[in-house]
């Protein structure tokens, strides 16, 4: 059978990662494959320091959309990929990649997921985590001082300037194209034992 790609959006700090090893954790590991959109946004290694600083890395078109839907289509297709490795710091992408096996279960999260028509075609299940903006600021505030190299000046700017307002034109508005809608991410067991349940009943009838 073809592996069911379940694509899982919402916006940053929502839970989407938390929802995604939720769900992972009922099946076998060899059965479940989660891939990062946030592995995919363009490589700006052509551009000056100074000019990667001002992208606004909340647009849709800040993705490789391409690569990953090429790639995508060769999980679907039970083959191996090699997923880039973005260095959020530089904005840049590595060199070196990750080997990513096919599997059962596909799961796709990021803020853009449900807001690009391409990457919707290719999900068999849509979920959108839905969490309250004061919560999800938090959670992006601590990882990005703790994991992404910013300072909190850095964070706050950069969520004034691009990150709400992209928010609510096109990750809030994406909402509407999703199977489930998920209140307050991974900490939803029961919408998560829900995902669960429809999932191995899809397994089952293949």
């Amino acid at each position: 059978m073809d592996p069911i790609i379940i694509g899982i959006g919402g916006g940053t700090g929502s839970g989407k990662t938390t929802v995604a090893k939720q769900v992972r954790k009922h099946f076998p590991e060899t059965s479940v494959v989660i891939v990062h959109h946030d592995s995919y946004y363009v490589d700006r290694g052509d551009l000056p320091p100074a000019s990667r600083e001002k992208i606004n890395y909340d647009h849709p078109d800040s993705f490789d959309n391409e690569l990953l839907i090429a790639q995508l289509t060769d999980l679907r297709g039970g083959r191996e990929i090699e997923k880039p490795i973005y260095d959020f710091e530089t904005h840049t992408r590595q060199k070196e990649t990750i080997t990513v096996r096919s599997a059962r279960i596909i799961l796709l999260e990021g803020i853009m997921v449900l807001a690009e028509d391409a990457l919707r075609e290719t999900m068999d299940i849509k979920l959108y985590v839905d969490t309250d903006a004061d919560e999800r600021f938090i959670r992006r505030l601590k990882r990005d001082i703790a994991n992404r190299g910013r300072t909190v000046d850095q964070v706050i700017e950069q969520y004034l300037r691009t990150v709400r307002p992209m928010h609510l034109q096109f990750v809030e508005t994406s909402k509407r194209y999703a199977d489930v809608i998920i209140p307050e991410g991974g900490l939803n067991l029961v919408a998560v034992d829900l995902i669960v349940t429809k999932i191995k009943d899809i397994l089952a009838d293949s």
